[in-house]
């Protein structure tokens, strides 16, 4: 790790851990004056910040032990989002083959591409190869019961899980002039601008939050929440400009793009969890939920930051 990357990541690691602090200075007091008792929104407050506290140590760790690290934390992250995604999912006994191909087949290769740095087969062995083939491994056992919701809830999965997070630690084969040895710093940049996006967006609509936006989707995102944290966290984005290739402006208009992304992905990751009854896809995090009630907008926000970066900057 170099220098200036030492530096940075130091700095910004730094700068979380202040706002954490804060934060659950914030929280015990909330929940002092509070008193005993169950209090919802407090505690789901100070659920979320020490879950954060949590996830910064996990992430810092990884940062820290270097570039395979932080792919196999990805894996990891892909391995738990798909089961989460296909407990939910309607399969049947004939779908075990692609389901087998998927989880230790696809997902696997995937990260093994980007370990390899082989752009041209990771960006396409999912949407094309796997894609194909999975279905073809459902029709195997000749179980032809709902076989259309079942491929295309395996394939769409297996996107959004895997193809779609695994572009986080691609961020790292990205060879940008004048940025070497400095990419986990980009990673830093998306996790923290998107994720940044959805606290602030809750909060806001706590604080000011009437009209709502997608009621039968998402009833608690209001249209002051989406307005206010949308502005904060692009704002957010253009100050984190010196972590990455970026000048302020160019920071804060991608910041922007990432944040409209995540909105409207956790959306799409909404319906989905309407469309199955449930409210969390999972309870892995204590109030968080599961892995992709944390990571849906970064699923949808990651491989377009990926590719703009790629043919802008590289």
């Amino acid at each position: 790790m170099s220098d200036l990357m030492h530096d940075h990541t130091f700095l910004l690691f730094a700068g979380i851990g202040a706002v954490l602090a804060f934060a659950s200075l914030v929280g015990f007091l909330l929940k002092w004056r509070a008193g005993p008792g169950s209090h919802s929104v407090i505690d789901n407050l100070n659920s979320r910040i020490n879950a954060w506290w949590v996830m910064v140590l996990v992430i810092g760790v990884a940062f820290l032990l270097g570039r395979w690290a932080v792919i196999l934390l990805f894996y990891a992250v892909s391995f738990y989002a798909l089961r989460e995604f296909i407990t939910l999912a309607p399969t049947r006994r004939g779908d075990y083959p692609a389901l087998v191909a998927a989880f230790y087949l696809a997902l696997p290769l995937q990260y093994i591409l980007i370990g390899m740095n082989w752009y041209g087969m990771f960006a396409i062995f999912i949407p094309v190869y796997t894609f194909l083939l999975l279905p073809i491994l459902s029709t195997l056992h000749g179980d032809a019961t709902r076989f259309l919701e079942r491929a295309s809830t395996v394939q769409w999965g297996l996107m959004i899980a895997v193809f779609c997070i695994s572009h986080v630690p691609a961020l790292l084969t990205l060879d940008i002039p004048g940025y070497a040895d400095r990419n986990l710093l980009l990673i830093a940049y998306l996790v923290i601008v998107v994720q940044s996006s959805d606290v602030l967006q809750y909060v806001c609509g706590k604080l000011f939050g009437k009209r709502k936006i997608a009621p039968h989707l998402s009833p608690s995102k209001t249209l002051e929440g989406f307005l206010g944290g949308l502005a904060l966290a692009s704002l957010l984005g253009a100050a984190l400009y010196w972590i990455t290739p970026f000048n302020p402006w160019q920071s804060g208009l991608i910041a922007l793009m990432l944040n409209l992304l995540g909105f409207f992905g956790g959306l799409v990751m909404s319906a989905i969890k309407r469309d199955r009854g449930v409210k969390d896809w999972g309870h892995m995090i204590e109030g968080h939920g599961g892995m992709l009630d944390r990571l849906d907008s970064v699923c949808f926000a990651a491989p377009i930051f990926f590719n703009v970066v790629r043919y802008w900057w590289t």
